[in-house]
């Protein structure tokens, strides 16, 4: 079996480091798209994909509600990176050097502080790690980079300053895709559900197709919305319960969602993450 697990991005990308630290015995293999990730765990190149769902400052990454439903990939877990970014700089730059910090443009929204403090030129780049990369390449020390310690590491920078980013509680979940679907005990405790549905086009169908999960007290923790091939009135929604669906509640909830949906799609069944029960325990 293949120990590669794919991602989208280039080496040093958080979400390489997601892959790392949840994976540290598999290798990671950049990717150039999110389609190109997933392609490669369906054809076998990768046993494992690492794609980002949703950002804790940014909302959801749009991209993957969209190609995950018609992927034929399976979600086999999630995972949670706290991202910290750090401010680098070529070798021999200190911060008084600065006058153009490159990153992407989420990255740059998630550190106005710092753009304010050293009044220096925000430069959009495509990524985080690729910011890192083109600093390393043009060798300036007026140019710098907002991308993770991985990527200082990776393209030789130096770490000018740790932890740059405005809130301290910026985290990117992952889901974890696989090829073959996992099927958990029913009987497991904190078990994760994610599907997607579509109602029909009546009047309250949303509201009816939810009770179920109000009446048999099933948490939803994530409800989206997007549109299908472009039509206003078709839109599909991805859901993330706490759950098995053949355990009773969410199985009668899932039942009397079918009454008022056109289709209703199980992406995986997971273990819940350290990171999730931990904050539920308020830690």
């Amino acid at each position: 079996m293949s120990k590669v697990i794919a991602f989208q991005g280039v080496p040093g990308a958080y979400s390489d480091l997601a892959c790392r630290a949840a994976y540290p015995e598999m290798t990671t293999l950049p990717c150039a798209s999110f389609e190109a990730a997933i392609d490669a765990v369906r054809d076998g190149t990768a046993a494992l994909g690492m794609l980002p769902c949703e950002n804790s400052l940014a909302g959801r990454v749009s991209d993957i509600h969209y190609l995950l439903p018609g992927s034929g990939l399976y979600i086999i877990g999630e995972w949670f990176q706290r991202v910290e970014h750090c401010l680098l700089g070529v070798p021999g730059a200190v911060i008084p050097d600065i006058k153009r910090i490159h990153s992407h443009p989420v990255a740059l929204g998630q550190v106005r502080r710092l753009l304010a403090e050293l009044n220096v030129s925000a430069v959009v780049e495509a990524d985080t790690a690729g910011s890192a990369q083109l600093v390393a390449q043009w060798g300036k020390k007026e140019d710098a980079a907002v991308a993770s310690a991985l990527a200082a590491e990776t393209y030789g920078l130096d770490i000018l300053r740790e932890n740059v980013e405005d809130a301290a509680h910026n985290t990117t979940r992952f889901y974890v895709v696989a090829p073959n679907r996992q099927e958990p005990n029913p009987r497991m405790p904190n078990l994760m559900t994610t599907f997607v549905f579509r109602v029909r086009n009546v009047p309250a169908a949303l509201y009816k197709a939810l009770g179920g999960f109000a009446t048999n007290g099933v948490n939803m923790t994530k409800l989206e919305s997007y549109m299908i091939n472009g039509h206003f009135a078709a839109t599909q929604f991805l859901c993330d319960v706490e759950g098995h669906p053949e355990q009773p509640p969410l199985r009668r909830a899932l039942e009397e969602l079918s009454f008022f949906s056109t289709e209703v799609k199980v992406l995986g069944v997971y273990p819940q993450a350290a990171f999730r029960l931990a904050q539920g325990n308020g830690d």
